[in-house]
């Protein structure tokens, strides 16, 4: 790892902690109903909704009044966003007239924006109109951050509360956590975007002349305008002269900084934030890779705030940095010391030499491999999944990282809302793995914690893993599993496995080599993710109503302090104790093979 690297990677990890205090104060005042300075603006704004919408917002729900608050709203946002695109072709706001999006397509889609996991099996410049994107894709990218906020909100007043029944209002939540935090951090960041020179614009499409004109081999078509195929079904290609380019323009900088902020993930563009109309500069790449981590950061200091003892959001956070420091210093140098394969030196110097430049391969020249690799390693402990390199491409412990930060449930830092609230269910297994080594009833800011909300801590940390080694299973024992992978062998395995573990993980990126357009993937991926989505939330609201019934219990000299270093190393061993032993097996078929396989083809 260089220098110049690691100094980067310093001054990124300053910034967010820099940022995250006063923003998850700021959000403390949101959750709590205090002022909080756009109040005075955008309070007449949130009464008009609740008005509008015939929503009381004084009135409170128990746990299972807001799980199905939550499940309604997001049902019937599937069902929107599902319709809007098999509608788009007779829709306004298509200047380049797509047509409708195929069913299984629309599903997936639909599941995947809902769930804020933003997996694309489509390049969205040529399968979504402006409509589609607008009021489809970039509504969901700012209510389905919001729902899993919302989660967490609640969960966080189940710890606060005693002997209570109620965990505040779902619609309350979700009008606030988008009125007064994701717009207005989305609005400053798209001007930013803007202003180095991200796309925001309404007009179609343009052509512009290339500045030399090259010549390539296209289909050749016959009179209904089908590919012609020679006898063994290859298609038949014809010499063509290109002399101009269509630059896809649209609303871009807007869905840019919610994706983003609201780690949903999911680019305008097929090729994402490795697009130069998505990502202009260094300094709009640094903007992004900041607002990815940015609010799941901050809500550890919310939480501190709300229990009345920031000492323990800090603990968390302390746990997140850890965790990601090391991810993020493996993928680095890894992918800065590149491919031995491509060495060309001799036998006795290849032992210490390294490729020059490092692993260039998938990867914007503008960015190089420690910008890329900062940014794989950020994408995939949240739950956003935007790239700005394939990671397909990645050396193979450079991938594993990747995989492994989705596996680990993607609380490093994980996706706003969900990504604390994932992490407090590790927060109560460590807790009571202490109890069981020292013999005490385990306790959790003066809640004791029983059969109940271990179950569904259990549930909330397993299903996702169940759901990606079920579903990886299944792919590589059907036909129509292995058809998509485009390698054969370890790195084939690998692209399902990472496949599964980014949608049951709600993350949305994948190994770029994978064809998940088909049948069978828009099915199977579409179910992952709405377990690893929903399956998570209703066990997380079971929690915050169990802790909210339950009186305060005093700390006594027995009692694990849960915010002092010893503890943090605990949740961190119990987090990498849970994912090592669920998916060493799985990752030493795909990725350890492969660098095995590379280091022996390289002696």
């Amino acid at each position: 790892m260089t220098a110049l690297a690691v100094v980067q990677l310093l001054i990124y990890l300053g910034v967010i902690v820099a940022l995250a205090k006063p923003l998850g104060l700021y959000m403390a005042r949101v959750y709590e109903g205090r002022s909080c300075g756009l109040d005075r603006v955008l309070g007449p704004v949130e009464r008009l909704l609740y008005r509008a919408s015939g929503v009381k917002a004084g009135e409170e729900m128990n746990w299972t009044q807001y799980a199905i608050a939550m499940l309604l709203f997001n049902f019937l946002g599937f069902l929107v966003l599902y319709m809007l695109q098999r509608l788009q072709g007779v829709l306004l706001a298509n200047p380049q007239h797509l047509s409708a999006v195929a069913p299984d397509l629309a599903f997936n889609t639909a599941i995947s924006f809902v769930t804020n996991t933003n997996w694309q099996n489509y390049s969205g410049e040529q399968t979504m109109s402006y409509l589609t994107q607008m009021f489809g894709l970039g509504v969901q990218n700012f209510v389905s951050a919001a729902s899993g906020m919302a989660v967490l909100a609640a969960l966080i007043r189940g710890i606060v509360r005693r002997t209570a029944s109620t965990l505040g209002n779902f619609w309350v939540d979700l009008v606030r956590s988008t009125l007064y935090i994701l717009l207005p951090l989305s609005l400053l960041l798209a001007l930013a975007l803007v202003s180095q020179g991200v796309v925001q614009t309404f007009s179609s499409y343009k052509k512009v002349p290339l500045v030399e004109p090259t010549v390539v081999d296209q289909p050749k078509l016959d009179a209904s305008g089908s590919p012609i195929k020679d006898a063994q079904g290859n298609p038949v290609t014809e010499k063509a002269t290109v002399k101009e380019q269509t630059l896809a323009l649209g609303p871009v900088a807007s869905q840019i900084a919610i994706k983003q902020l609201g780690t949903n993930g999911g680019g305008f563009y097929n090729t994402n934030s490795a697009h130069p109309f998505e990502n202009s500069t260094p300094i709009s790449n640094f903007l992004e890779v900041v607002a990815i981590p940015l609010i799941s950061a901050a809500l550890c200091l919310t939480f501190g705030q709300m229990v009345r003892d920031r000492r323990q959001g800090w603990a968390i956070l302390a746990a997140m940095v850890a965790i990601y420091l090391v991810a993020a210093v493996v993928v680095v140098s890894t992918e800065q010391h590149g491919n031995p394969l491509l060495t060309k030196l001799g036998a006795d110097q290849r032992a210490s030499a390294t490729q020059s430049g490092g692993n260039m391969e998938g990867k914007e020249v503008r960015f190089g491999p420690a910008a890329s690799a900062l940014w794989a390693a950020t994408t995939t402990g949240t739950s956003n999944g935007s790239v700005n390199s394939m990671h397909d491409s990645f050396t193979p412990l450079g991938g594993l990282v990747p995989m492994l930060m989705m596996q680990l449930g993607e609380v490093v830092f994980g996706g706003v809302g969900c990504g604390l609230y994932g992490m407090l269910a590790f927060v109560i297994v460590a807790v009571f793995i202490a109890g069981l080594m020292v013999g005490r009833t385990p306790e959790y800011l003066g809640k004791k914690i029983g059969a109940f909300e271990m179950k569904m801590a259990s549930l909330v940390i397993l299903i996702p893993p169940a759901a990606v080694l079920l579903g990886t299973a299944v792919a590589v024992a059907t036909s129509t599993g292995q058809a998509g992978a485009s390698n054969p062998g370890a790195h084939g395995f690998s692209q399902i496995l990472y496949a599964f573990s980014s949608a049951s993980n709600n993350n949305g990126s994948a190994f770029a080599g994978i064809n998940g357009n088909t049948q069978f993937y828009n099915f199977t991926l579409g179910l992952a993710m709405f377990f690893g989505r929903f399956w998570t939330k209703i066990p997380i609201l079971a929690i915050a109503g169990s802790l909210a019934a339950k009186k305060l219990t005093p700390a006594g000299a027995g009692t694990l302090a849960t915010h002092t270093p010893l503890f943090v190393v605990l949740l961190i061993g119990t987090i990498v104790l849970v994912a090592a032993l669920t998916f060493i097996p799985a990752l030493s078929l795909g990725p350890i093979v492969e660098h095995l396989q590379m280091l022996a083809a390289a002696r």
